[in-house]
């Protein structure tokens, strides 16, 4: 299938440009519990694609949102002492509908912590919305995709965000997740969390992405020196 192919071309490119800004790729559970759409009002339980034989409650429903498989990453590797924290995750949600059953592909990113590893000699930044948004902006960027509006994010899984859509199609949402939703975890540090709509953006980039040869010659550096008169 070619358009599995291309969207697997695509996914290693943003996951080589990820891996080269420290991030780590991570691979969650698509079951997950059935508890987890009580803590928003954007999903909804009569949506939940639920399992004849569960193993345990736990691994009960297919996950509606990357977020929270993503936040119980966070929560396991926090209790770690692992606390600086990049993670993304190409995965799918799932959804049952009135009319059919949907499935939907995401990336997700999750940032959490202080910017760089702990230095003696080089004092501790926590991470900030700007710079976490200045990651959101490069994955864009770096599939050509720039004539995108921004507005404010309307789902509560955000207690502050950003959304940029194309005309009325949302690409991603990203923001500060709620302090209600990061207790259920029992997690106390702030986490900033990004859910590209895959499939929209793959949209957007059909026939974009070119590749381009290694020059066969290095690069030649010359110094040009005149001698005139005083």
């Amino acid at each position: 299938n070619s358009s599995r192919t291309e969207d697997y071309k695509v996914q290693n490119i943003i996951a080589a440009q990820l891996n080269s800004f420290g991030f780590h790729e991570m691979m969650a559970n698509s079951l997950t519990t059935a508890a987890y759409v009580s803590l928003t009002e954007s999903l909804s339980a009569d949506h939940n694609v639920t399992m004849l034989n569960p193993l345990s409650n736990d691994l009960a429903t297919m996950r509606q949102s990357l977020l929270f498989s993503a936040l119980e990453a966070a929560a396991y590797n926090i209790n770690r002492k692992n606390q600086d924290l990049k993670l993304f995750e190409f995965g799918k949600t799932y959804h049952k509908l009135p009319s059919n059953y949907q499935e939907n592909k995401h990336l997700t990113l999750l940032l959490s912590g202080n910017r760089h590893a702990e230095i003696w000699n080089n004092a501790q930044k926590p991470t900030d919305f700007f710079m976490f948004k200045g990651y959101v902006d490069s994955v864009l960027s770096r599939l050509g995709i720039e004539k995108i509006k921004s507005v404010p994010v309307e789902v509560d899984l955000f207690a502050e965000g950003m959304s940029y859509q194309v005309g009325t199609e949302v690409l991603v949402r990203f923001g500060t997740i709620r302090k209600n939703i990061l207790k259920h975890f029992d997690i106390k540090q702030e986490v900033f969390f990004a859910d590209f709509h895959w499939d929209a953006v793959l949209k957007l980039i059909s026939n974009k992405i070119k590749f381009a040869d290694i020059p066969r010659y290095p690069e030649v550096r010359r110094d040009l020196a005149l001698l005139v008169d005083e």
